[in-house]
């Protein structure tokens, strides 16, 4: 019998806590307290140290009650593997245990967009999954996912996966959550990332995947996740998603206290 292969965490110790109590602690302080949380189609989470972004992640994941399937999109931060890069097997480790990967998710997955590519190389250093996982750990001890690395800014491409998934999702029998891990503008002054970040905020909350796109590219807002967002609203808008919601907004300074240069965060719940 194969031995099940097992993705380590690449960022626990830094992140976040590497004690599984410190961590449960450092969760329960970022869940809304009283929260009714409602199903979803998909939500926008931020993928800072816990410090910086854990109040955000916390804030979104309150509002959502996880089904037991998710498919979890990332930004490609270090550059290695495919451009559009999936796991399809194996479990993911966190200080709280393992998550299991749903094979079955991630063949329908592959099947309905050829542009994916089995890859462990990009997502063996990518932080912004792992950072998710204790977050739904916490709340759905049954999660079952599928990692997508987001390696490519092309329209069209982005476009295939998020139709791609969206179909996917809506032949399942089961409900699925799209979570996109995305930070928002990185390392201007507080002043300019609000500005940037509430243009691209606004083309989120319209449900405007490609006005997303322009607005990135044509505002200069370094968004690293904008492909993740784009896919889970594409899939999402052909779900018959009627809203989205913003839950809360931050920046870096909101916590250092130096507003010269921050990175914002923003949590967004799609229904």
């Amino acid at each position: 019998m194969a031995t099940q292969a097992i993705r380590h965490p690449a960022v626990a110790g830094q992140f976040y806590p590497r004690s599984s109590s410190a961590l449960l602690k450092d969760l329960e302080s970022y869940f809304v307290p009283d929260a009714q949380p409602r199903p979803a189609l998909g939500c926008m989470v931020p993928h800072a140290g816990y410090m910086y972004s854990g109040h955000v992640a916390g804030a979104v994941y309150s509002q959502v009650s996880i089904p037991p399937l998710a498919i979890i999109l990332c930004p490609n931060h270090t550059g290695l593997g495919h451009p559009l890069s999936i796991m399809s097997e194996g479990a993911w480790q966190t200080p709280l245990g393992n998550l299991q990967i749903d094979a079955d998710l991630a063949y329908a997955l592959r099947k309905a967009c050829p542009l994916l590519d089995e890859d462990h190389d990009a997502h063996r250093s990518e932080h912004a999954i792992e950072v998710q996982l204790p977050f739904l750990q916490r709340m759905q001890s049954a999660l079952r996912f599928v990692p997508i690395a987001v390696g490519t800014g092309d329209y069209e491409s982005l476009q295939a996966l998020g139709t791609a998934a969206g179909n996917v999702i809506a032949e399942s029998r089961q409900p699925i959550l799209l979570v996109a891990s995305s930070d928002m503008n990185h390392y201007e002054s507080d002043a300019v990332t609000r500005a940037k970040d509430q243009q691209a905020i606004a083309r989120m909350l319209a449900l405007d995947p490609a006005g997303l796109y322009e607005v990135i590219h044509n505002e200069n807002i370094s968004m690293c996740g904008y492909g993740p967002a784009m896919v889970m609203l594409t899939a999402t808008m052909l779900l018959g998603a009627k809203s989205a919601e913003l839950i809360r907004y931050a920046t870096s300074g909101d916590i250092s206290g130096d507003r010269r240069m921050v990175v914002g965060y923003a949590g967004i719940v799609v229904r």
